[in-house]
């Protein structure tokens, strides 16, 4: 595993814990914006980057959300092949509701955890 795996992890971990966590309070969609978070700090990993989209599928299935589904079956293939060669949209939330190839803001305290990952 990459160093930058390697120091992201904790950092999905705990994105991962906290969706667990709404999940269990019944509030569903702060769940997956924490799982949009874990796909902003993973996505740069292979391994990470397919973890989250994994508890994304997930999710899905979970509350029966078809798109979201089909979705994530999709963003797995992608996640799996083009990861490591660097084909991966800086800042995507990972969801079914945006395009698996568009750009998106990084925001600010995500951003330093990714530059403190990458040192």
């Amino acid at each position: 595993m990459s160093k930058f795996a390697n120091n992201i992890a904790p950092y999905v971990d705990e994105e991962i814990r906290q969706s667990h966590a709404a999940e269990s309070a019944g509030q569903s969609a702060l769940a997956f914006s924490h799982l949009e978070r874990a796909h902003i700090l993973g996505q740069a990993s292979t391994y990470e980057h397919v973890r989250v989209h994994l508890h994304m599928l997930r999710w899905g299935i979970r509350y029966r959300r078809p798109t979201e589904v089909l979705g994530q079956i999709l963003r797995l293939m992608g996640a799996t092949t083009m990861t490591a060669i660097g084909l991966v949209p800086e800042g995507n939330t990972g969801g079914a509701n945006v395009s698996a190839l568009k750009p998106m803001p990084v925001p600010q305290d995500l951003s330093a955890i990714i530059k403190k990952a990458q040192s």
